[in-house]
């Protein structure tokens, strides 16, 4: 039988064989190293793609800042405006009102009473004055009650006194009281009827 050498030929395939398997390892890292980049690349894209995203929401919520704090502002200007149209409402609602509420408080006025002080606190009138005796002091005070523009007149203080603070001058009751002003109802009707033509 004749002998055959193999080992040069073995030898010649393992060499082969450890040529492909490194030119394998040597592709399969760089598949690896290529889908790694690609990775990188690709996750970097979505992270600038994102940035940019989030870059226009930011000046999209500062815009929108912007605006909240102008509507705030108009909305501000607005009530203030609303509030100065509610005053000059209530002043051409009260203007005539003054002019009745003196007008009451003379025509009210008894004979030997004279007032020297009118004040007015709010909705209250507080009224100074001097009479010849308390039963003048009484019609007063039932004459306010009568009137349609005020109500409630109450005694707060009645004393004697002499006029012209001398002892040769006639006794006096000074008096003061507060009576709440009203407005009738039928005045404040005519009122708004004006206010509409």
């Amino acid at each position: 039988m004749a002998k055959i050498n193999l080992l040069p030929w073995r030898e010649l395939r393992r060499q082969e064989q450890q040529k492909q398997f490194l030119q394998g390892v040597g592709l399969a890292a760089l598949a690896g190293l290529l889908l790694v980049v690609g990775a990188h690349v690709y996750i970097g894209k979505l992270i600038d793609n994102q940035q940019s995203r989030n870059d226009m929401l930011q000046r999209e919520f500062k815009e929108l800042d912007k605006r909240i704090r102008d509507i705030k502002a108009l909305e501000k200007t607005k009530q203030a405006l609303l509030d100065r149209m509610d005053i000059i409402q209530q002043l051409q609602r009260s203007r005539p009102v003054a002019v009745h509420l003196f007008d009451e408080l003379v025509t009210t006025l008894p004979g030997g009473l004279y007032l020297t002080q009118v004040k007015q606190k709010g909705n209250t009138l507080e009224i100074r004055g001097k009479a010849e005796s308390d039963a003048r002091v009484s019609t007063y005070m039932s004459n306010l009650e009568r009137s349609p523009w005020l109500q409630d007149p109450r005694l707060e203080v009645i004393e004697t006194v002499r006029d012209g603070g001398d002892e040769s001058g006639p006794v006096l009751r000074s008096f003061v009281l507060k009576v709440d002003k009203e407005m009738p109802q039928t005045a404040s009707g005519e009122e708004s009827s004006n206010g509409s033509r």
